[in-house]
């Protein structure tokens, strides 16, 4: 049976450190049929047990799901050769460590189809298919929250490696007087150890959203970004750089305010080096958000379902 627009039903999972995003459907707006969230707690099999309920339920009212697409928070194994292909593997999470994902969404709803990928490459398949990265075979999408994650295209694939991309962890130059150690567990001071919302909570003393927009706060943290964004275009040289996650809602500082902030910084870092008229006129299109909003995971989710089935 298929959904809205003549398309099959797929059930899509948005793995996050925090909560679990689930949908039925085959794309966003109204083809997103249903939606809902679990906390991701510490009991991997009870919250599994809640998920696959819940999609039996949609099940009922808008028929069969055909394929699943997980989009998960990580260090996950991709590689389909491994024996762990599907697990979520050295997470910090303890009582998520190697848990067999896929394995046990397998379990609980059938030998269906099952698209499996990080979370930021699948908001980024949620963006290219629908979203700010349409039409583009090459481009960033970067979650900055309760952790950072990069993933995106080159030449058209998704961007898979030894492993995937740990673009969060990459080391950065110090701001002079900047003696923040960072909350990063594995390296102090990298760019999740600075920016994350965790980590502006513990550098200014209060959630990332209270913070007034003249808090010399929002001055680091965009600096910061700035230097990750130069270092991801010197290296990887994309057409677009989105930006999702919390964090750049930036609270009492608004989300328009802390884009402009980014791009200009980025321009500073870059101070002139590259020619192309992307990152100087055309900056404002260069470094954008998510244009699915919060819904580009669960949307890539369903991308990545649709490709396996």
């Amino acid at each position: 049976m298929s959904g809205k627009s003549g398309e099959s039903i797929i059930g899509a999972i948005e793995a996050g450190g925090t909560k679990f995003v689930c949908a039925v459907g085959s794309g966003p707006g109204e083809q997103l049929l249903a939606r809902e969230s679990f906390p991701t707690g510490d009991d991997p099999g009870a919250l599994l047990d809640a998920v696959a309920g819940w999609f039996r339920k949609c099940e009922a009212e808008f028929g069969c799901i055909e394929g699943v697409g997980i989009a998960s928070f990580g260090p996950v194994d991709l590689d389909t050769a491994s024996p762990t292909w599907g697990y979520i593997t050295s997470t910090p999470k303890l009582a998520w460590q190697y848990t067999d994902l896929v394995g046990g969404v397998r379990r609980r709803l059938g030998d269906l189809p099952i698209g499996f990928d990080t979370d930021v490459n699948g908001a980024a398949l949620g963006e290219r298919d629908w979203g700010a990265a349409r039409g583009l075979d090459d481009f960033i999408y970067l979650t900055i929250g309760t952790g950072i994650g990069g993933g995106g295209m080159i030449g058209g694939r998704m961007m898979h490696g030894l492993l995937h991309p740990e673009m969060g962890h990459m080391v950065l130059p110090r701001i002079a007087g900047d003696d923040f150690a960072g909350v990063c567990p594995f390296h102090g001071g990298c760019w999740e150890g600075l920016c994350t919302g965790p980590a502006m909570n513990a550098r200014a003393g209060a959630p990332a959203e209270s913070l007034a927009a003249d808090h010399p706060a929002w001055e680091l943290e965009t600096q910061y970004i700035a230097y990750a964004l130069a270092n991801i275009i010197y290296a990887v040289s994309p057409r677009r750089i989105i930006i999702g996650g919390s964090v750049r809602k930036a609270g009492r500082l608004g989300e328009e305010r802390f884009f402009r902030m980014v791009r200009e910084k980025v321009q500073g870092v870059l101070n002139g080096y590259l020619g192309s008229p992307a990152l100087s006129t055309g900056i404002d299109d260069f470094i954008v958000p998510p244009l699915l909003g919060d819904d580009a995971g669960v949307c890539g989710a369903i991308a990545l379902g649709q490709r396996e089935l």
